[in-house]
């Protein structure tokens, strides 16, 4: 019986060495030069030694990578889904070197060189977390850049072990790179059933069951950053800026109650059963399997970083970023905003219409890094096609086209110039009032009208850190329906000056979203030539598509405007009724001036019924659709016109 079961063992480990040696991840893209390297500059293979903490992700890849038999990490439709080429080209994986970040964290330094290190050590805590502990828990902090430049560890990003490696100790409650990491060399996952040999052979890790893994709070230690604030000369004022809280505002939505966690929105799940590893093909298919797609919002950056990967020394495949791309314009268009312009009234020599705007996501919107803004466009374009009024214009830069001396456009709700528009975004003020960019230095907050999400409360426990600025707060339908919170929507209102015209219009409103406009970019510019960091992000910045995203459209065409003359009287000597009613039938009654034409529109400003009379009729009666809603009706009159809405309830 041991000699049958000393056969069995061999011949199973030999299986396995050769599943390994049939499945190893493809050189082009795990290169050895960049794999094991640990911060004193060694190389070493073979499982975890005692005095380390975290493994290189090319380590995970022989088994999580790609399966060259299409036999494990595939979907049922034979799909390649495998963790590592998803995750390599996702903003996690290449946090470590992203030039953005790399950049701002060198100008927080220049800015107030005395806190250099101490600034270094937090922004690697969360981009750099495995170069960062490996450091703190061999006692080698504070990590800073220069550390990070040499060790292939901290540059791997957000990789495996920098997750896995987490463990269920306070979470929800520790922000700010606080990340409580088991130095036991074990790896949560979110199946239980766990085949754990591999892995302990192997690399000498532990793969373990914990459901923490899958809820929201796994990710706060980084996803809530609070600052401590300095003045213009770098001294402290003992007080705290907000300048992330993307956990804060997930908590304060509708999505954990509907058990909507971060996890299931950016690791798009699989509901049907994926084996994980390569060459095991006895274990069991694994559901639902997340994606580690890590989907956001950020295609600036992963195209500019796909187009300047050589340089950076990145070695994911174009196919790999391509797709990276793919899923997060996707997700832009599908998942961010739903937008509906409505016409409601041609009122004296004006044209009226609303544009409802609502938050799809479990956060607010823009969320994260406070360079990002949404800007919604609102155009009218005459029968000729010249433009009638045009709000929210942008260059191709996305940056505003008009921005007032404060550097800023406040929220607006109604909005009738050109010189007004809406942008969604979050502004940071100094000790001074004054708008910085110099994340150390933001100490008010000048502006919040970002959209927040369905269910979002000012009475929730986490208001002081997701608080929006007083004009959102005061807007009567930011995330309100008659005074009661968490709609999660926003409704603009325009009334848009015709100076006499009469003719058809068309309506067009947009939503565009844009990761980083130049005027964010001004104060680390100017110390260009102080910084390789700087100078090398400048040389990419300028060299990159910086369009803004069209995450949302909508359009009212055709809107016959008869005639914009009104006399006001005409509003106290002509009634309909009944309103609201309940068959369609309407009656119009005019005391001095006779009814010449009545035009119904619908909600989208459509004309849905046309009525000409010939006769001096001073009474009419109408029937409308059968579509219960709100409806537009306009009054032609020998005096002028007259707008009124309607609804059929």
């Amino acid at each position: 019986m041991k000699k049958n079961l000393l056969i069995v063992t061999v011949f199973t480990l030999i299986i396995t060495l050769l599943s390994f040696a049939n499945f190893d991840a493809p050189s082009d893209r795990f290169p050895s030069h960049i794999a094991y390297k640990s911060i004193e500059g060694t190389l070493r293979g073979g499982p975890i030694e005692p005095d380390e903490h975290f493994l290189h992700p090319t380590r995970c890849a022989g088994c999580h990578g790609y399966d060259s038999l299409h036999i494990a990490n595939i979907d049922a439709d034979g799909n390649d889904i495998n963790l590592v080429d998803d995750w390599e080209t996702s903003m996690m994986g290449l946090a470590g070197k992203d030039p953005l970040w790399l950049a701002k964290v060198r100008h927080e330094s220049l800015v107030n060189p005395a806190h250099a290190g101490e600034l270094q050590n937090l922004c690697t805590s969360c981009h750099a977390p495995m170069g960062h502990y490996k450091a703190f828990f061999n006692g080698l902090a504070p990590y800073s850049l220069a550390n990070l430049a040499t060790d292939s560890l901290g540059q791997a990003g957000v990789a495996c072990m920098g997750c896995h490696s987490i463990k269920d100790e306070n979470l929800g409650s520790r922000f700010t790179g606080d990340i409580p990491y088991d130095t036991n060399h074990v790896a949560y996952g979110p199946f239980v059933g766990v085949m754990e040999g591999p892995m302990q052979l192997y690399v000498g890790i532990l793969p373990m069951y914990s459901p923490h893994v899958s809820e929201g709070r796994f990710c706060s230690p980084c996803h809530t950053l609070i600052s401590n604030t300095v003045d213009l000369s770098g001294n402290p004022t003992g007080g705290t800026f907000v300048e992330q809280a993307t956990y804060h505002e997930w908590l304060n939505s509708s999505y954990p109650a509907l058990d909507k966690s971060c996890q299931k929105c950016h690791m798009p799940q699989i509901e049907e059963p994926v084996k994980i590893a390569v060459g095991y093909t006895a274990i069991p298919g694994r559901t639902p399997f997340n994606q580690h797609k890590f989907t956001g919002a950020n295609s600036y950056m992963v195209n500019l970083i796909k187009n300047n990967k050589t340089t950076l020394g990145i070695s994911a495949r174009d196919v790999n970023f391509d797709e990276t791309l793919r899923d997060i314009t996707d997700n832009l268009k599908n998942n961010t905003v739903n937008l509906e312009v409505s016409f409601i009234s041609q009122a004296s020599d004006s044209i009226n219409f609303e544009v409802k705007l609502e938050n799809k996501a479990g956060h607010k919107f823009p969320s994260g890094y406070p360079s990002r803004r949404a800007i919604l466009q609102f155009v009218v374009v005459k029968e000729n096609g010249d433009t009638l009024f045009a709000s929210g214009k942008f260059n191709n830069a996305g940056e505003m086209l008009q921005t007032p001396s404060s550097g800023y456009e406040p929220h607006h709700n109604f909005i009738n110039s050109q010189n007004q528009s809406q942008i969604y975004e979050m502004v940071m003020g100094d000790v001074s009032g004054n708008k910085t960019t110099v994340l150390e230095r933001s100490s008010i907050l000048l502006k919040d009208n970002r959209l927040v999400p369905k269910g979002f409360s000012t009475s929730h426990y986490t208001y002081d850190t997701v608080k929006m600025d007083a004009l959102a707060n005061a807007d009567s339908d930011f995330n309100k329906n008659a005074g009661i919170q968490g709609t999660g929507s926003d409704i603009v209102h325009f009334q848009i000056p015709l100076n006499g015209y009469v003719g058809k219009v068309h309506t067009y409103a947009s939503m565009h979203y844009v990761v980083l406009p130049p005027s964010f970019l001004t104060e680390m510019f100017s110390w260009l030539g102080s910084s390789t960091e700087i100078d090398a992000f400048n040389a990419m910045y300028i060299a990159s598509d910086k369009a803004p995203v069209q995450i949302a459209i909508d359009s009212i065409k055709n809107i016959n405007i008869i005639n914009s003359v009104l006399d006001i009287s005409l509003s106290n000597s002509i009634s309909v009724f009944p309103n609201p009613t309940l068959d369609g039938a309407v009656y119009i009654e005019s005391k001095t001036s006779a009814i010449m034409g009545i035009q119904v529109f619908n909600s989208k400003g459509q004309l849905v019924l046309n009525i000409n009379n010939k006769s001096n009729l001073k009474s009419q009666k109408i029937l409308l659709p059968d579509e219960k809603g709100l409806y537009y009706i306009n009054i032609i009159t020998q005096k002028g016109n007259i707008s009124k809405k309607l609804l059929r309830i």
